[in-house]
């Protein structure tokens, strides 16, 4: 789930997509910094309504002191960021259990140049940003993270996924 300045989708649709998730998975909620940043507490508030297994900060606005804030809160917590922003590639350097990397433009679905990733971090990180069936394992391949991360790479429109392409994205990710 994305919050941006329009919500992409209801509380009741989110609540029911929540709860048909098998057991054993999660949904992360993400929030990134953009005009106006979401107050972490209201994130946790937010992730806990939802029921959501995580919370995803994006952006370098959000420090330790958030990710604290959640971990206190007892909210599991992500860290998004891009090399564009020349973050600290260290897992865990904020307090979060998982790093995840995206593109200089993240969530546009653009792909970015891997061999910008000099040495890969240590631990669990995902890989995110362009990826879909047809690159996936060779990204994989290449940058070796812990697990990737898809959104408009298994669409067939815009914000519309494709269960075909999700399937496809899931055995070339596992190949």
């Amino acid at each position: 789930m994305t919050t941006t300045d329009t919500p992409q989708v209801t509380r009741e649709q989110e609540r029911e997509a929540i709860a048909s998730v098998p057991t054993g998975l999660f949904i992360a909620g993400e929030w990134r910094t953009t005009r106006a940043t979401l107050p972490v507490d209201d994130a946790v508030t937010l992730v806990r309504d939802a029921g959501l297994g995580v919370l995803q900060l994006h952006g370098r606005r959000y420090g330790a002191e958030d990710f604290a804030r959640a971990r206190a809160a007892g909210v599991r917590t992500w860290r998004a960021a891009s090399l564009a922003d020349e973050p600290d590639l260290t897992v865990g350097a904020l307090g979060e259990e998982v790093l995840l990397l995206d593109s200089p433009a993240a969530g546009s679905g653009s792909r970015w140049d891997l061999s910008a990733l000099e040495e890969p971090p240590v631990g669990r990180w995902l890989l995110a940003g362009g990826l879909d069936p047809d690159n996936v394992a060779d990204a994989i391949a290449t940058a070796r993270p812990w697990g990737v991360d898809v959104s408009s790479g298994v669409e067939g429109a815009r914000g519309v996924k494709d269960h075909g392409l999700i399937r496809a994205f899931v055995a070339a990710a596992r190949a």
